[in-house]
């Protein structure tokens, strides 16, 4: 049932819509916490407690919401940490931006993170792609501008005046493409819409669209085709008007000077992945081929965009 998927973020993305106006920058929800996901069972002896291993620490950014989030990657964290043998505890946080800083000040190991916040984090602190998801036989993912089905738009310029829904400020295709397709029509977020708010998840923009929230939405294609794959029912009160890209895709990152040994391990671990059957399983329930190593331009389109917007 939709309503007990994501009632938590209707009552957020609510408040939101109610305080921000607009100045969507004000809205933001409080989300810090951390979940052990996986542990090893040291063998009995305190010998071999002192001797257990840390906990790999990793971090998967809100493109889905939290509780969706935890569902959906539950079992690939228990895998990992199954193969590695090591405890993993996971951090959740409420925006890109604390991913990238929780990476940036070394408190966690590995991000799963927005290729819109890679690009910050390369900016800010030389954040590297480790490998990137293959899906459907591609790198590339895209922007999908939603609208409600019942609504009359068939573009862009169909929004002028209406209310829109961003996921994250340092999203690609939730913030950085509508705000470049924006700019091609030399317009700015703040003329154009009537107003405008952040939810911190694709999942909860498509949500805000299906619920007549707001207008419209910039989301993540790869979020949008698995909900639709998975829970048919969260879309199925809207409708793509708009498809924009391609743009590589959201890659898996770490600090440029966690050590050397555990970046190898990490990188073999995932380009094996597929190679396993419970590893394959685990893939092919996220709609994911394999992981693989990254193109150096894969995301130069989305660097062009950053540039002429002033990002």
């Amino acid at each position: 049932m939709r309503g007990g998927i994501f009632g938590a973020g209707v009552l957020l993305l609510a408040l939101a819509l109610g305080a921000c106006g607009e100045s969507p920058e004000t809205a933001r929800v409080s989300l810090e916490r951390r979940v052990e996901v996986a542990s090893v069972r040291p063998s009995q002896g305190p010998e071999a407690v002192r001797g257990s291993p840390p906990p790999l620490r990793v971090a998967i950014a809100n493109v889905l919401s939290p509780s969706r989030t935890l569902n959906d990657y539950h079992d690939l964290l228990t895998y990992m940490g199954r193969r590695l043998g090591r405890p993993i505890r996971l951090f959740q946080r409420s925006t890109y931006a604390e991913v990238n800083d929780l990476l940036k000040n070394r408190e966690i190991d590995l991000a799963f993170v927005c290729a819109g916040a890679l690009l910050e984090g390369e900016r800010e602190f030389g954040m590297q792609a480790l490998v990137v998801p293959q899906i459907r036989g591609e790198t590339v993912y895209y922007s999908y501008l939603i609208v409600n089905r019942r609504s009359r738009a068939e573009r862009m310029e169909d929004l002028r005046g209406k209310s829109f829904a961003f996921s994250d400020p340092l999203s690609n295709s939730g913030r950085l493409v509508p705000v470049y397709q924006l700019a091609v029509l030399g317009e700015t977020p703040e003329r154009f819409f009537s107003r405008t708010v952040f939810t911190y998840s694709h999942d909860n923009s498509i949500l805000a669209v299906a619920d007549g929230l707001v207008d419209g939405a910039a989301v993540d294609s790869l979020v949008y085709d698995y909900l639709r794959a998975r829970n048919p029912e969260a879309a199925a009160e809207t409708r793509v008007i708009a498809r924009w890209g391609p743009y590589g895709i959201p890659p898996v990152a770490v600090h440029p000077d966690l050590d050397p040994d555990l970046k190898r391990t990490l990188k073999e671990f995932l380009l094996s992945m597929h190679e396993d059957p419970d590893g394959k399983r685990i893939l092919e329930w996220l709609l994911i081929d394999r992981f693989v190593d990254v193109d150096p331009n894969l995301f130069r389109s989305i660097r062009e965009m950053a540039a002429r917007v002033g990002r």
